[in-house]
């Protein structure tokens, strides 16, 4: 095959681009088989992006963390300014878990590995896998600055030609409580990328090809085409809309958006944002363009695969200083309480000019994580991270799903492999009646979850959660979803955002917030909201104030 893009004809290069995909796909299945932790084995917390070259992003895996794999890119083009291409070697790994850099936060490790074929580099492999510890505080939003929350890597080589860098490993593995956990998991990165490199060998063998950068550049240019397409049907103008979050105490979180589309062009601007706070509310750039191309992307462009290509149309701007753009050390841990809300407020100012292609606010925006942590009975460290989620928000066909994550996609993973690496019991886990938003579709449901604490001794509890005071809004005449709650089986409540101490019997009740409606509820199908009481998901009582169905 000529490497002229012209010489790609539209059924081989989507052969082509489905493959690359593949690839992508391979690396992550083998970061899931050989991962540690069940925060990546269960709860999905990761990413895997095949790059070309020049460091561009070429096929990303279908199942990640839609903010990983925006970003490895960026980070890749920040590990080629201090190593340059000219310098790697077949077998170095370079890793960095620098906010700035990468993903916004520390627990969140990015490794790249370059990949050669007859001799030139034609590529690299990336994965980002959220660790189960990075020492610190732990996944906490109660630090005042970055180098509390815990030990953060400069980009430096965790292999270099295959050789570990034993060093670097000694003080990582020296400022963790689950140091097999932590190397297992970095190991399994490694393998990933190890697995992503011999296949895009043996596509390249397969293909004819001797370098992916007429590939690379042809399905770049096609994905930047069809996201410009969809931009330049969306009605030229400045759209505008606010969001209001709990934030941490006093400092409520203030989000200004501005959506301005100029032909092909769209820009997001947050201007009047609330400033930086002294918590780890933060969101890096990195993590704020992520988490603002992606909507974009699903609203507009949901069918064509992504890469680099997709995301040229899309510039992002946030003032220095602010939430969504903090000047370091400024502590961000607990990042995706603010970045999550992103979504939300870009559909609200969308909601008019693209009414069938947004959905509401989501109650699952920001997750609700809570983190547990200590000794088992054993006397082993361990720390576990319950992954559950609140309802997204109604779209312009139907209801909104049911505790599902968006805009991230972590899952929840298995209750019986939660519990069978804690010394903690899931008493309950279901969906929570009347939580979604009234509309002409219902928002999805939240959850509601009781873990009880069967340790020897106390354990940390860290809550990272939001929209006790600011639930989920609906959208064109839809109704808001229904609050967050949290408290103790005492009948006490912990601080939504801090750490504390949990006793050895004490229960944990988590009443996860609902998706907004959308739409007029008057407009309802009364069958469907009769069907909605014979399910359980909405009460007579709700049915009759909200829909007048008795």
């Amino acid at each position: 095959m000529n490497d002229a893009a012209s010489q790609f004809d539209p059924v081989t290069l989507e052969i082509l681009w489905s493959r690359l995909i593949s690839i992508a796909d391979e690396s992550a299945a083998a970061l899931l088989r050989t991962s540690f932790s069940t925060i990546v084995r269960e709860s999905n917390d990761f990413g895997t992006v095949l790059m070309d070259a020049n460091g561009d992003g070429l096929s990303e895996n279908t199942g990640g963390i839609p903010s990983f794999s925006g970003i490895l890119p960026r980070t890749l083009k920040h590990f080629l300014a201090r190593f340059p291409k000219e310098t790697w070697k077949p077998g170095d790994c370079v890793i960095t878990n620098d906010p700035w850099l990468a993903t916004g936060h520390l627990p969140d490790i990015t490794m790249s590995m370059p990949i050669f074929y007859k001799d030139a580099l034609v590529g690299f492999s990336g994965s980002i896998a959220h660790s189960p510890d990075i020492g610190g505080s732990l996944w906490s939003a109660d630090c005042q600055e970055l180098f509390e929350e815990g030990l953060r890597i400069p980009p430096m080589k965790f292999l270099e030609e295959g050789k570990p860098n034993e060093g670097l490993r000694e003080i990582i593995l020296s400022n963790v409580r689950l140091p097999d956990q932590v190397l297992g998991d970095l190991n399994a990165q490694v393998t990933a990328n190890e697995v992503c490199g011999r296949r895009l060998i043996e596509f390249l063998e397969d293909s004819e090809l001797n370098e992916l950068s007429a590939l690379s550049g042809t399905l770049q240019q096609r994905a930047e085409t069809a996201m410009r397409n969809a931009i330049e049907e969306v009605p030229d103008g400045a759209y505008h809309a606010t969001l209001d979050a709990d934030g941490f105490d006093e400092d409520e979180t203030h989000l200004e958006c501005t959506v301005t589309i100029k032909g092909t062009d769209l820009d997001i601007n947050y201007d009047g944002t609330s400033p930086q706070i002294n918590r780890g509310l933060n969101t890096v750039m990195n993590y704020t363009y992520a988490y603002s191309a992606y909507p974009i992307k699903c609203a507009l462009d949901p069918q064509t695969p992504r890469n680099e290509g997709s995301y040229r149309p899309i510039t992002v701007s946030a003032p220095e200083g602010c939430i969504l753009n903090p000047r370091f050390p400024a502590p961000c841990n607990a990042r995706q309480l603010t970045g999550h809300l992103l979504a939300g407020v870009i559909y609200k100012a969308l909601a008019h000019a693209i009414p069938d292609q947004i959905i509401a606010d989501s109650g699952s925006a920001p997750s609700m994580r809570a983190v547990f942590s200590g000794h088992d009975p054993r006397g082993n460290r361990f720390s576990q991270i319950l992954f559950a989620s609140g309802g997204m928000g109604a779209c312009p066909q139907k209801d909104g799903l049911p505790t599902t994550a968006f805009p991230t996609n972590a899952g929840a993973g298995s209750i019986e492999a939660f519990e069978s690496v804690s010394p903690l019991i899931v008493w309950k886990k279901e969906l929570r009646q009347d939580s979604g938003g009234a509309g002409e579709f219902r928002g999805g449901l939240g959850q509601e979850c009781e873990i009880e604490i069967r340790s020897q001794g106390p354990l940390q509890l860290s809550l990272l959660s939001d929209r006790w005071h600011h639930p989920a809004q609906g959208v064109l005449g839809g109704k808001e979803g229904a609050t967050s709650e949290i408290g103790f089986s005492d009948g006490t409540t912990p601080h939504q955002k801090s750490r504390t101490k949990i006793d050895p019997g004490k229960r944990l009740h988590m009443r996860y917030a609902g998706g907004g409606g959308y739409g007029d509820p008057a407009k309802r199908d009364k069958d469907q909201v009769r069907q909605d009481i014979a399910d359980g998901y909405i009460s007579p009582a709700a049915a009759k104030r909200d829909y007048g169905v008795s």
